[in-house]
């Protein structure tokens, strides 16, 4: 593990390749899974302030699946998580573009400049996964059969993780703070040839 500052950070965040391939993949990790997209306590705000707004691109099922549930549900380990269309089936916020392409609905909202916030942090982290420590935060790799397109796409162009995620790390944990992790990658994985 790498520290930077209280963050600790996986030996796969720093080394494993990874390139997002939407044209190979669908977008599954927003279809596939058991549970929703993990949600931070203050992301619950902004769903329910920017939701009226959202709406008007969701799917009908997303829409009804919403009004039953609501856009968030307490999942089997008590976390918060965006809610799903069925148990097991795809987020209530997912749209599907022309080449069936799974995509955001609130990242849609945004591109649209509708609303000002681009999606859950989980999300625009994935595949990183954060985990609160008592005196740290971990980031860990989270290793999905769907993603091998985009190992395979971040070999090719030899993106590490670190760097493919560069804007969610920043808009996590602060450009001060990246720049301190590309820093020390470059030395651990010079160290760690």
């Amino acid at each position: 593990m790498l520290a930077v500052e209280n963050i600790l950070i996986s030996e796969n965040v720093l080394e494993k390749k990874f390139v997002c391939d939407l044209n190979a993949c669908k977008g599954e990790c927003c279809v596939a899974g058991d549970s929703g997209a993990p949600l931070e306590k203050e992301e619950l705000k902004i769903i329910d302030e920017i939701l009226p707004k959202i709406k008007p691109y969701l799917r009908k099922e997303g829409l009804e699946a919403i009004k039953k549930n609501g856009p968030y549900v307490v999942d089997g380990d008590g976390d918060y998580t965006t809610t799903l269309v069925n148990e097991g089936a795809e987020c209530a916020f997912v749209i599907f573009d022309e080449n069936n392409i799974a995509k955001c609905a609130i990242e849609q909202a945004y591109n649209d400049k509708m609303v000002h916030w681009k999606k859950p942090i989980s999300c625009h982290l994935y595949p990183i996964r954060v985990s609160q420590l008592k005196n740290y935060t971990a980031l860990n790799y989270h290793h999905w059969n769907i993603c091998k397109p985009a190992c395979e796409c971040g070999k090719k162009l030899d993106v590490p993780v670190y760097k493919f995620l560069k804007e969610p790390l920043i808009r996590k944990f602060g450009e001060k703070w990246y720049k301190a992790l590309i820093q020390n990658a470059e030395l651990y994985l010079k160290k760690n040839k």
